[in-house]
C-alpha cells in the first residue's frame, strides 16, 4: 500500500511535468476536443515544461558552480539554504506522511477554490513538496502522528496553496496585463516585501524595461546581450578569488578563466531556453485549464511556478537577482552581530526568488523599486532562514535550514503556535496581512510607461 500511495502522489503527481500534462489533459478532455487536439495540446505542454524546466537545470548548473566558487573563494563559512537536504533526512523517516501531506495539500486546494471566491490551483509540484516537508517535520516533532500529523500539515498548506497566489494576484495581473495565469511559487512573502518597498521608493521610477541606450550601446536592448555582459564578471570575480587549482577539479583541463566566461554564457543560454519553454508551456496549458475551470472549478486559474513571469520583464529579472544579491550578502555579515546564524547567500534562491521578486519591483516602483526593494528583499529572505535556524536545530538538522520565505513562515508560524507563543504567531500573521493590504491597496494603479510583450 505504501509503495503505491508513493508511486501515485511522489512519482505520478509529484512529478511536475506530468501533474501539468495530466491537467491539459483532463482540461481538453472536459471541452470534449477532438482526439487529435488532445493528444496535440497534451503533447505541447508537457513539452512546453520539459523545455522550461531545461532551461532551469542549466542555470541551477551555472549557477551552483558559481555558489561553491564563491563560497570557497571569499573563504565564507555557516548555514547554507538547502531545501533538497533537509526534505532527503525528512523522507528517511517521514517519507509516507510527507507524500500523504502532499495529497491532502492538494485535495485542500481543489476544495477551497471550488467553493470559495479564491480560485487558485497550485501546480508547482516541488513547492507542493516542500510545503508537506516542513509541515510534517514541524508536527511530528511537537508529538503528532498519522492522521492528525497528516492533516494538520495537509489544510495547513492547502491554506497557503491558495492564499499566497490570492496575495500575489493584483499584482501579476499588472505584470502580465492578464488574469489568465498566477503564482504558484512559495516565496511570495518576499515578492509582497519587495513591492510594498517599491511602492515607497518607487514614484515616478521609469520601468527597469525603457532604457534608452545611445546608439553606440544600443546593442545592450537585446535581453541576452545585456545579460551576458553583467553575468561574465559575476562569474570571472569570483574564479579568480578561487583560482586555478580549486576550479581544475570542473574545468575538465580547460583554463579556468575561459570556464568561468562559458559558464556565465551557459546561463544565458538556459535562460533563452527557460523563456522559450515558457512561451510553449502558456500558449498550451491556459486554454486547456479553461476545460477544468468551467466544470470542476469555474474561474480557476492556474499558480504557476515563477519563471513564467520572466518574460514579462527580463531586465528587471536581472536587476532583482544583483540586488537581492547584494541584500543577502549584507545580511550575512550584519545579522550575525545581532546573535543571529550566518546565511551563506543562496545563488539560486537570489535568482528565482530574486528575479521574480525584481519583476514585482519594477511593476509597483520602476527601476528605484528593483533596485532599493532588491536589496531589502535579500535581507528579508536572509534573515528568515537565520530566525528559523534554532528551531530546526532543535529537530536535528544542523548545519542547513529551509530557503523559500513562506515555507519558512509556514515553520515558524506552526512551530510556534505548537510551542504556545501565539504572540509571535499573531505579531507575524499581522505583519503579511499588513504587506498584502499596503501593496493591493487601492492606491496602487497601473504604470502608464509599463507596456509588456506578449508572452
Amino acid at each position: 500500500m505504501n509503495s503505491f500511495i508513493n508511486f501515485l502522489v511522489k512519482d505520478l503527481l509529484g512529478q511536475a511535468s506530468i501533474l501539468i500534462a495530466f491537467i491539459a489533459l483532463i482540461g481538453l478532455l472536459l471541452q470534449r476536443k477532438s482526439a487529435g487536439k488532445v493528444v496535440e495540446g497534451t503533447f505541447k505542454t508537457l513539452l512546453g515544461f520539459l523545455i522550461m524546466m531545461a532551461g532551469i537545470n542549466i542555470i541551477v548548473g551555472t549557477l551552483t558552480f558559481l555558489n561553491t566558487i564563491f563560497t570557497h573563494g571569499f573563504g565564507m563559512q555557516g548555514y547554507i539554504t538547502d531545501v533538497a537536504a533537509i526534505a532527503g533526512l525528512a523522507n528517511r523517516e517521514l517519507g509516507s506522511e510527507v507524500a500523504l501531506t502532499l495529497l491532502v495539500i492538494f485535495v485542500v486546494n481543489i476544495i477551497i477554490a471550488r467553493i470559495t471566491p479564491f480560485k487558485y490551483i497550485f501546480l508547482t509540484g516541488q513547492a507542493l513538496l516542500w510545503m508537506a516537508t516542513i509541515g510534517t517535520v514541524i508536527g511530528y516533532k511537537a508529538g503528532l502522528t498519522g492522521l492528525s500529523l497528516i492533516l494538520t500539515g495537509g489544510i495547513f498548506g492547502g491554506i497557503m496553496a491558495v492564499v499566497m497566489p490570492a496575495l500575489a494576484q493584483p499584482v501579476v495581473r499588472r505584470i502580465t496585463d492578464s488574469d489568465d495565469i498566477a503564482l504558484g511559487h512559495f516565496c511570495t512573502i518576499g515578492y509582497l516585501v519587495q513591492a510594498a518597498v517599491a511602492k515607497v521608493v518607487g514614484k515616478g521610477s521609469r520601468s527597469t524595461e525603457d532604457l534608452k541606450l545611445p546608439d553606440n550601446f544600443k546593442f545592450l536592448q537585446d535581453t541576452y546581450l545585456a545579460m551576458g555582459i553583467v553575468m561574465v564578471p559575476m562569474y570571472l570575480i569570483p574564479a579568480l578569488a578561487a583560482g586555478p587549482a580549486f576550479i581544475a577539479q570542473y574545468s575538465n583541463g580547460m583554463n579556468y578563466l575561459m570556464y568561468a566566461f562559458m559558464q556565465a554564457m551557459q546561463f544565458v543560454a538556459g535562460v533563452f531556453v527557460l523563456y522559450s519553454g515558457v512561451r510553449l508551456l502558456l500558449n498550451e496549458l491556459v486554454p486547456a485549464f479553461r476545460g477544468i475551470a468551467m466544470r470542476i472549478v469555474p474561474d480557476a486559474r492556474p499558480a504557476l511556478d515563477c519563471p513564467v513571469l520572466f518574460p514579462y520583464a527580463p531586465n528587471a529579472v536581472i536587476v532583482g537577482f544583483l540586488a537581492t544579491t547584494l541584500g543577502s550578502v549584507i545580511g550575512m555579515i550584519l545579522f550575525p552581530m545581532f546573535g543571529l546564524a550566518m546565511i551563506l547567500p543562496g545563488l539560486l534562491t537570489n535568482f528565482f526568488a530574486g528575479g521574480a521578486a525584481g519583476v514585482f519591483g519594477n511593476a509597483l516602483g520602476g527601476r528605484r523599486g528593483a533596485v532599493i526593494g532588491g536589496v531589502v528583499h535579500g535581507l528579508f529572505i536572509t534573515f528568515l532562514p537565520a530566525i528559523l535556524v534554532p528551531m530546526l536545530e532543535s529537530y536535528g538538522f544542523t548545519g542547513v535550514t529551509f530557503s523559500d520565505a513562506d515555507v519558512i513562515s509556514t515553520g515558524l508560524v506552526l512551530g510556534h503556535a505548537f510551542q504556545g507563543n501565539w504572540l509571535f504567531v499573531a505579531l507575524f500573521v499581522l505583519f503579511i496581512t499588513l504587506i498584502a493590504w499596503f501593496v493591493n491597496g487601492k492606491s496602487t494603479k497601473p504604470r502608464e510607461e509599463n507596456i509588456h510583450e506578449s508572452v
